[in-house]
Parts: structure tokens; C-alpha cells; sequence
């Protein structure tokens, strides 16, 4: 992988994890467009430790409240908090660990897949968009069926921050906790994934290319940062409409054009 390569795929990643756009989806579209370009181990872990850091860096004054909080070792607000992120990785989890090699084989830059997900992504969004909005606290149960939406969305096309957030909105929860929440349950997921890699790659596997490198890394955080704020403010603001229409313009195009 070259320099441009690594900076459209860093940028790629970065803005897409955040918004409900699906970032594995668009991250298959580049691939397909550049003739079935490869992403080194290395690579992948650099982006997504890149992801993980940019969320770190915009909540880290949450994250350290919650820490703080959990090491009382008390049933306190934080407590309570921390478990019903652990309760909403479960299914993510579950994934993980029995159907991984089937969901790897989906990633073949195959546009037909893509492009359904991505229309999927469109009509999470549009009924977040039209549901009545309420003011609920994400209960455990919750939680644990943002999970699911989370688990669903290792498919390519299938946003994650969409389907979670989505869901949420559909079970009435507020769209300020929401985003929050739904950007904190995949920072362990994220790095939980990344460790696996790292622990079955095998001796030789890591292809180090240094420059490029560093530019997907730098790119990808400093761009999953603007996504990530930007993000919140479209919550805030209801403004997920727009991206059902891009998912579906997107989908569509990729089923009929290619």
C-alpha cells in the first residue's frame, strides 16, 4: 500500500466509522474501485487503534468519571453505567468468536452485499427519523438489544453507529445519551478485536511499510475526531434523514451501476 492509498483509506475510515454511513461498507467501495486493493494486518490495526483513540479523545472526561467511579467498587451511578455497556457487548461478542470466518468471507469489495446493507442502513435510519421521540434512560435490556444492532452491523454496508443509534431512537431513548453510549460499547470490541489479530497473525505476517503507516494513523484520528463531534451535533439536531437518503442513493447506485 502507498502513501495516497493509506491517506484515502485513513480518511475513509475515519469519517465513516462515525457517521451512520458504514465505514466497512465504504472502505468495500474503495476497495472495489481500486481494483481489489488489500489492507495489511498492520494496517488494520493502525486505523482502528486510530478510531479507538479519536473516541478516547472526545469522551475522556466521561471515561475518566466512570472509571473513577467504578473503582469505588460500589453500586453507583457509574457502576450501573459500565455494566450496561459490558451487558451491550455481549452479542458483538458472541460474534466474534462463532461466525468471524463466515463474516471475513463477505468482505470481497462484492457490491450486490454492499449496496443491499446499505440500503438496510437507509431504513433504520428513515424510522429513527419518524418515530416519536422520547426522553427514556437506556435500561439494561436496552442496552443489550443495541448490542444486537451492533453485532448485525459486521456486516459491509451496515452502519454501526446508525443501527445503534437508530435503535435507540426507535426504543425512545435520549439522543444526547445515545450517542454517547453508542460510541463508548465499541471501544472494547474494537480493541478486543485488534488483540486478536495480533495473537493469530503469524511470525512474518506483518508487512511494516513505516510512511504509509503513519499517514492512515494520523488521518484516520484526526478525521474520526471531526466525525465524532459531528456526529453528536447531528444527533442533537435530528438530522439522520439525510444520511437515509445518501445510504439509499449509495446502495442503489452500487446494485444497478456496477
Amino acid at each position: 500500500m502507498n502513501w495516497y492509498e493509506a491517506l484515502i483509506f485513513g480518511l475513509v475510515q475515519g469519517l465513516t466509522e462515525f457517521l451512520p454511513v458504514s465505514s466497512d461498507g465504504h472502505l468495500e467501495i474503495v476497495k472495489y474501485f481500486f481494483g481489489g486493493i488489500e489492507e495489511s494486518f498492520l494496517f488494520s490495526v493502525a486505523v482502528h487503534g486510530a478510531t479507538v483513540l479519536s473516541i478516547i479523545a472526545v469522551f475522556w472526561r466521561e471515561i475518566a468519571e466512570l472509571s473513577k467511579g467504578v473503582l469505588k467498587f460500589r453500586w453507583n451511578e457509574e457502576t450501573i453505567y459500565s455494566s450496561k455497556l459490558i451487558i451491550s457487548m455481549i452479542p458483538v461478542a458472541i460474534v466474534g468468536f462463532t461466525i468471524k470466518d463466515w463474516v471475513e468471507s463477505l468482505f470481497v469489495a462484492d457490491m450486490n452485499i454492499t449496496g443491499s446493507m446499505l440500503i438496510v442502513s437507509s431504513l433504520f435510519l428513515a424510522v429513527s427519523h419518524f418515530v416519536r421521540k422520547r426522553n427514556k434512560e437506556i435500561s439494561f435490556g436496552g442496552a443489550f438489544i443495541m448490542g444486537i444492532a451492533q453485532a448485525l452491523a459486521v456486516l459491509p454496508g451496515l452502519s454501526r453507529s446508525g443501527s445503534t443509534i437508530s435503535t435507540g431512537l426507535i426504543l425512545g431513548y435520549r439522543k444526547e445519551e445515545l450517542t454517547r453510549f453508542s460510541f463508548l460499547m465499541v471501544i472494547i470490541p474494537i480493541l478486543g478485536a485488534s488483540m486478536v489479530e495480533i495473537l493469530t497473525t503469524k511470525p512474518g505476517a506483518v508487512d511494516l511499510i513505516l510512511f504509509p503507516l503513519i499517514i492512515a494513523f494520523i488521518t484516520a484520528f484526526v478525521s474520526g475526531y471531526i466525525a465524532c463531534r459531528w456526529m453528536i451535533s447531528i444527533v442533537r439536531k435530528g438530522k439522520l434523514g439525510w444520511f437515509a437518503v445518501y445510504c439509499m442513493i449509495v446502495g442503489l447506485s452500487l446494485i444497478i451501476f456496477t
